[in-house]
């Protein structure tokens, strides 16, 4: 009898996270096509959730694999690829176990329901990287930071940049004005309340600052926006069954609820004292993700963000991912937005009508005034519920251009990064790392800003598959 084999519906993406990422030691990377700008001096970060299986089990959601880092520095002599696990204390313990042993955002600790009950959080140390002059932090949402040696990644331990105490958390989502070496950030404490905790660092990282805001609501914050003058956050429309939470019945990300009759709350902050300017409210939509904001010459506040209509469908389409397998349609799409600092009054545009992420500028243009973002794009070809990003491009706010770099079927960039050159700041590149279903490889992709939709100028091999990251940075040569 002749058994019919089911055909598998997943798509080529999934290949990158079947299996627990291999790391790899300090390696020479070969040069595959082109060759590496003389100007391009400095190393690649990124971060992103490389385990999502452990003991035969599955995470709950893409956002719980445990974080690895990879390295790529670029010097005179070519360039040298590295790639860890970040070493925190709860993914040695599991490894130890070969199970999992924690609750994180999606997934619940296993056993019985009373041991969920006040019950550690598991750092995944997953989501960014803050490169500071004496070591890499690994960045997570809901608790400290660990730190890496710049070179080789090795985990040093938990660092709580002097001043994060009381269990106070360090977001992911940190910005950094390179004009004054003035390093911003924030963190949400969620207890009997939620509280807003704002930082502001010197540039080796150690905190300076601090200030405390109570909430009003429990909600997703992400990400913020840094100008001249202000901080600005916008809270989501949410809330959360918070006993099923405590009692260890729902993952935290299943108890959060969205609730758009109650709008999206705007908090603007002075950044030289940490203290509230204004709040106003604006139509309800979700985001994880701004680009850039500045002032402009009259004051008012102009950025871009990924809006998203709701929650549920962009947390959903991200749970799916951890499956290898998405059915969920979740469009977020590049806005601007204009906003007044001494009343909160909003005005909103979409710039960019395609599913786009990971909005990034020029590392010297954060918090100043920009011309170009650059994002991770959905082709226009690709299904929207069952396909990862296969482009990067670059909008022009000067022509109101789109220019795509797309990079074939079934070959999925990361976050595009902008680099300066060192001898030619007019001259800027950007970095993406590239999963190739095809082959069923990673490679390090270098683009000329100014001419995305050419070929990359280089591209490296990496001696391992490096699944989907979330953050990067580029760290230039001093």
């Amino acid at each position: 009898m002749q058994t019919i084999s089911k055909k598998s519906t997943k798509r080529a993406w999934a290949g990158a996270i079947a299996k627990p990422a291999e790391e790899f030691s300090p390696t020479q990377l070969p040069i595959i096509s082109g060759k590496i700008p003389d100007g391009l001096r400095g190393s690649l970060y990124r971060n992103g959730p490389a385990r999502l299986e452990r003991g035969g089990l599955r995470v709950g959601h893409w956002f719980d694999g445990d974080g690895a880092i990879l390295g790529v520095h670029f010097t005179d002599a070519g360039a040298t690829g590295v790639y860890r696990y970040v070493k925190t204390a709860e993914y040695e313990a599991e490894t130890q176990a070969d199970k999992f042993l924690y609750s994180v955002y999606g997934t619940q600790s296993p056993g019985p329901i009373w041991k969920r009950w006040n019950q550690q959080i598991k750092n995944a140390a997953n989501t960014s990287v803050l490169a500071l002059p004496d070591k890499l932090l690994a960045l997570w949402e809901a608790t400290k930071p660990y730190a890496l040696d710049l070179q080789t990644l090795e985990t040093k331990g938990l660092d709580d940049l002097g001043a994060l105490d009381k269990g106070l958390p360090y977001s992911a989502h940190y910005k950094r004005d390179l004009g004054t070496g003035e390093i911003f950030n924030f963190g949400i404490s969620v207890g009997a309340f939620a509280q807003l905790n704002l930082y502001k660092s010197d540039r080796t990282g150690k905190i300076i600052q601090k200030s405390a805001f109570k909430l009003d609501r429990y909600s997703v914050v992400h990400d913020f926006v840094l100008t001249q003058k202000y901080l600005v956050f916008f809270v989501p429309p949410m809330g959360m069954k918070t006993l099923s939470t405590l009692l260890g019945l729902t993952t935290f990300s299943e108890a959060l609820l969205w609730e758009p009759q109650l709008a999206t709350q705007v908090l603007i902050f002075d950044r030289e004292n940490l203290s509230l300017v204004s709040r106003g409210e604006t139509d309800p939509w979700f985001q994880w993700h701004f680009g850039n904001g500045c002032e402009d010459k009259d004051g008012s506040i102009i950025l871009d963000v990924v809006r998203y209509s709701d929650f549920h469908q962009t947390n959903e389409f991200l749970r799916e991912v951890a499956t290898g397998e998405t059915h969920t349609v979740a469009k977020g799409t590049l806005w601007q937005v204009q906003l007044n600092p001494q009343t909160g009054k909003v005005t909103t545009q979409e710039i960019v009508n395609r599913k786009c992420e990971f909005p990034v500028v020029q590392q010297s243009q954060v918090g100043q005034p920009w011309r170009y973002t650059y994002i991770s794009l959905l082709p226009q070809r690709a299904d929207i519920d069952k396909e990862l990003f296969e482009a990067i491009a670059r909008f022009d706010y000067k022509t109101e251009t789109l220019t795509e770099a797309d990079l074939g079927a079934n070959r999925y960039p990361s976050e595009p990064i902008h680099a300066q050159d060192r001898q030619n700041p007019e001259q800027g590149w950007v970095l993406t790392v590239v999963y190739d279903g095809n082959t069923h490889t990673s490679e390090v992709w270098v683009f000329d800003s100014d001419r995305l939709n050419e070929e990359p100028v280089c591209k490296l091999g990496l001696p391992s598959v490096i699944p989907h990251s979330f953050h990067g940075t580029w760290n230039p040569a001093s």
